[in-house]
């Protein structure tokens, strides 16, 4: 198995070859879908985002966690070393199709035949609008010429939650900073918290101020808790 790992340069030219909504829309088979194609089945539950748009940074952020999961089954589905460039077009094919362990092409590459398997990575094509897509990887993979420059299309979403008026934008300094953030935040479940509720106590109660204090113990551990279920959301 390869040891590639996720670049900077990997993200962004796979990134590039996809488009980014930062608000949760439902593709064409009405599934929710948000940020760079990412759905539920990424372990991220993206419904989270209905009707609630992100920042780029987190969108981002969000991106190159759950790419790690496409990039381990492209590792394993290699058995010779891929350059950083190989390794890019391989993973923004799967990212694209999920074929990348059944791919004739990528069983051709493996077995020496590299003229056979450049022409195979074109027998996935369909539909017609993949093809300038599958040519770019082809190129990256066979010859290294990289795609990118640096921007996304990125849609608006309607009232309908259908993904709309496409604009490219720039997302370098996003990108580079879900790379060099130390430990960034990814929340994988919504943070509930529930209100406390506050009971007065009498002034003439003898018990009162034993009452008080018991209160503030309660309100404390219910902040506490809620705390600590937000720093240990990863």
């Amino acid at each position: 198995m390869i040891n590639n790992k996720i670049t900077y340069k990997v993200a962004l030219e796979v990134a590039s070859h996809e488009a980014i909504v930062r608000q949760a829309y439902k593709d064409t088979k009405g599934i929710w879908t948000w940020s760079i194609g990412l759905t539920n089945a990424s372990g991220h539950n993206v419904e989270r985002y209905i009707g609630k748009p992100q920042t780029l940074q987190h969108c981002l952020a969000v991106y190159v966690w759950a790419l790690e999961r496409y990039a381990k089954e492209v590792r394993e589905a290699f058995t010779k070393p891929l350059s950083e460039a190989q390794f890019a077009a391989a993973l923004s094919f799967h990212y694209n199709t999920g074929a990348i362990k059944r791919a004739t092409w990528v069983k051709s590459f493996n077995a020496g035949k590299i003229d056979t398997a450049k022409a195979e990575i074109m027998n996935y094509k369909k539909p017609a609008e993949i093809i300038p897509r599958r040519q770019k990887e082809r190129d990256l993979f066979f010859n290294g010429v990289w795609s990118n420059k640096g921007t996304i299309l990125e849609y608006q979403v309607n009232a309908k939650a259908q993904p709309v008026s496409p604009k490219a934008v720039n997302v370098e300094q996003e990108l580079k900073a879900a790379f060099t953030q130390n430990e960034p935040t990814i929340i994988t479940k919504p943070i509930e918290v529930k209100p406390v509720e506050i009971v007065p106590v009498p002034a003439n109660n003898p018990a009162g101020p034993g009452k008080f204090f018991g209160l503030l113990i309660v309100i404390g551990g219910a902040i506490a808790t809620a705390i600590g279920k937000f720093l240990g959301v990863i």
